[in-house]
């Protein structure tokens, strides 16, 4: 054997992955869990060995790493949260805190990181695939706020989780002629705001996105409602708005009708998760080891124009994404 062929051959299986970890970081949503499950399942149906990374970097830079097998992910696929916890970790914005994570990851032998979360944890990942750690990035959040891919995993339980509250206010908001605020999750997107006031057919949204929100012109579209009958009027805000407790007696007092907010709060990242979220989130974890064995590393798995895809990770988190003015302006119309 020649040296230059000998020499090829060390590189080559220097390249190759035998063990995958696999974490979960940022915020919780639901279908985590069958994302998981699907990395352990497929990456031993491969041949690989699976280790699980406890409580997201934060636990990476401790160390907190533990074996998979088939059985420890059983009967995990219906239940909400991550079964292996999640955590934000402020070391990791640093260069030291990269460092030392890459490290571990070479200390346990762990050849390629699925990392499941949102656009940070994905800084995170793009972070140690500069550092020769092979990285795959699975959209997990439930404010689908992720530019490279039209679906997030958590985040069709969450607005229906939403959405089934909302009706449930609406019931007594109608029996009383009230105004109800409703404040929904999303951080600074209005995602989840946007579906849930097309679906439960809300009066009014307010966005981080909308530039035209007028507090008198509120009040005057709620008042003209009253004058034609309507028996309750439904505001949805977005946790990026805010301010709900305030606006609601603003709002009373303005308008002299009674006006409640309700809050709904972090229910709307538990529960278990909707049939669309185990199916899409199982769908992806399978599709991250398929790309490693493959040969593909360093890639976020998204989900565009009814398929699922992969793209560079330095690509996809290069990439903007907007609220669908034609959404919006359908849901004005429909307010009427």
């Amino acid at each position: 054997m020649t040296e230059a062929k000998r020499k090829e051959l060390m590189e080559e299986m220097e390249d190759q992955i035998r063990t995958i970890g696999v974490l979960t970081s940022g915020g919780d949503a639901p279908g985590m869990n069958a994302a998981i499950r699907a990395v352990v399942r497929t990456g031993l149906s491969k041949g690989f060995k699976v280790r699980g990374i406890r409580k997201g970097y934060h636990g990476l830079l401790k160390e907190e790493i533990i074996d998979l097998s088939a059985r420890d992910v059983s009967d995990t696929i219906q239940r909400g949260g991550t079964i292996l916890q999640t955590a934000r970790c402020q070391s990791m914005r640093t260069e030291e805190g990269q460092q030392k994570a890459a490290a571990i990851c070479k200390k346990y032998g762990i050849d390629a990181l699925v990392v499941i979360g949102g656009d940070g944890s994905f800084a995170g990942a793009q972070k140690l695939a500069n550092l020769g750690v092979k990285v795959i990035g699975l959209p997990g959040t439930i404010d689908l706020d992720i530019a490279c891919t039209d679906y997030t995993i958590g985040f069709d339980t969450a607005v229906n989780t939403a959405m089934e509250a909302i009706d449930k206010v609406r019931d007594t908001s109608t029996s009383h002629e009230r105004c109800s605020i409703i404040e929904v999750m999303g951080r600074d997107a209005g995602y989840l705001a946007l579906w849930c006031g097309i679906a439960n057919g809300a009066e009014r949204i307010l966005m981080p996105e909308e530039h035209d929100y007028d507090e008198a012109a509120l009040v005057e579209d709620i008042m003209e409602c009253k004058r034609r009958g309507k028996k309750n009027y439904i505001i949805i805000n977005a946790e990026g708005i805010g301010d709900t407790m305030n606006m609601a007696k603003r709002l009373e007092e303005a308008t002299g009708i009674e006006t409640r907010a309700t809050i709904i709060g972090h229910m709307q990242r538990g529960g278990s998760p909707t049939c669309k979220d185990r199916v899409y989130a199982s769908t992806m974890g399978a599709m991250a080891v398929e790309l490693l064995a493959g040969g593909k590393y360093n890639r976020v798995v998204g989900y565009s124009n009814g398929e699922f895809v992969d793209y560079d990770i330095n690509e996809a988190l290069s990439m903007k994404k907007h609220i669908s003015n034609f959404q919006y302006d359908i849901s004005k119309m429909l307010a009427i």
